[in-house]
């Protein structure tokens, strides 16, 4: 039956703000962590985009991002146009700029299905990735649904938001009964022996059953939305609440859904995550650029500027970049943003006016 179906219009918005501060001192706000080579030799952005071009021409993508970081995506990304921005005057959160972007896709296509992706994200393998896209897709239009991804856990990770699923809507696809937030470490034990699933934070939906649940459950965004008919982008941020798409509508909406995961899935959010997406050597060991590593274990080192030499040591993080050293614990790397608020500006922000 499905076969018989027409192919939905699929669009594809890709989240690349931020700085990405848990990789401080490499990532900065002119060359944030999506730009960066933490998952291979190509930065993290470029590598999410060619993972959706079979199935979303480029034309149909499109870079939510600021406008101080449009040069360097176009220089990570061959092939994109300006034209394939949407750019935020202002961090709101999720729930404004994805409505932002429904709202643009909708004036082109009504009947398209969005598919929101983050730029930091780590997949493989980018066929099964593909595959679920579709089916989901065409499941979001047959049940009209908001669709998220759930990754079955590979441990019991206090970092992320967890999906309880309900009932079976089709195979590998649920009906979503709660949303829950980054666990404890007790808590997230019990989520996973309970068979709950990693909220990944990748969305698939049709842009009039999204915009249709932002105007009944969000009514805090979607009665801002007029303004951007009227070209006024920057007083809609400045008159929406910031707030993340989770809170603001998929834990409030009874149409959300969950489609499970076919392929590894990874968010790299702190340093330790790269022991994960980078390869390791016989002691556990990730070596990157101009790095010595003597007599380690399980140490991750990187070098962008000059060389380091790390000797008899075990679960660290040793990073050298510009004229900056940063050595820290492995256990204490999530907890980057801690030390940020402790540092001066010009450390934290070399990029900026000193």
């Amino acid at each position: 039956m499905r076969s018989s179906s027409p192919e939905p219009a699929l669009w594809a918005v890709i989240l690349a703000g931020g700085i990405g501060s848990r990789f401080w001192p490499v990532s900065t706000p002119a060359r944030p962590k999506q730009l960066l080579p933490l998952a291979g030799n190509s930065p993290l952005l470029l590598q999410t985009v060619e993972r959706i071009r079979p199935i979303v021409n480029d034309a149909r993508i499109r870079i939510l991002t600021g406008a101080g970081l449009v040069g360097a995506v176009l220089e990570a990304v061959p092939g994109l146009g300006h034209d394939q921005f949407l750019l935020e005057p202002q961090a709101r959160g999720t729930a404004p700029v994805l409505a932002w972007a429904a709202h643009e896709i909708a004036r082109q296509d009504p009947t398209a299905v969005m598919v929101s992706l983050h730029a930091d994200h780590v997949i493989e393998p980018a066929d099964a990735f593909r595959e679920l896209v579709r089916r989901t897709a065409h499941a979001s239009v047959a049940h009209d649904r908001l669709f998220t991804v759930g990754a079955v856990p590979a441990r019991p990770e206090t970092g992320y938001g967890y999906v309880r699923a309900g009932a079976e809507l089709e195979a590998g696809m649920f009906a979503v009964e709660e949303f829950v937030e980054k666990p404890d470490p007790a808590t997230a034990e019990r989520y996973v022996a309970e068979g709950y699933f990693w909220n990944t934070g990748l969305f698939i939906w049709p842009v009039g059953r999204f915009l249709a649940e932002l105007a009944q459950h969000t009514p805090e965004i979607a009665a801002h939305l007029p303004l951007l008919d009227a070209g006024a982008v920057a007083e809609y941020f400045a008159r929406v609440p910031r707030t993340t798409i989770d809170e603001g509508l998929l834990e409030r909406s009874r149409r959300v859904a969950v489609a499970v995961a076919t392929f590894d899935w990874d968010d790299v959010g702190a340093w330790d995550a790269v022991s994960r997406t980078r390869a390791r050597d016989g002691s556990g060991n990730v070596i990157v650029g101009d790095a010595y590593v003597v007599d380690c274990t399980d140490c991750i080192t990187w070098a962008d500027e000059g060389a380091i030499v790390v000797y008899g040591a075990a679960d660290l993080v040793v990073v050298r970049t510009r004229d900056i050293t940063f050595v820290a614990p492995r256990e204490r790397a999530p907890h980057l943003k801690e030390l940020l608020e402790r540092l001066p500006q010009r450390l934290v922000e070399p990029d900026g006016p000193q």
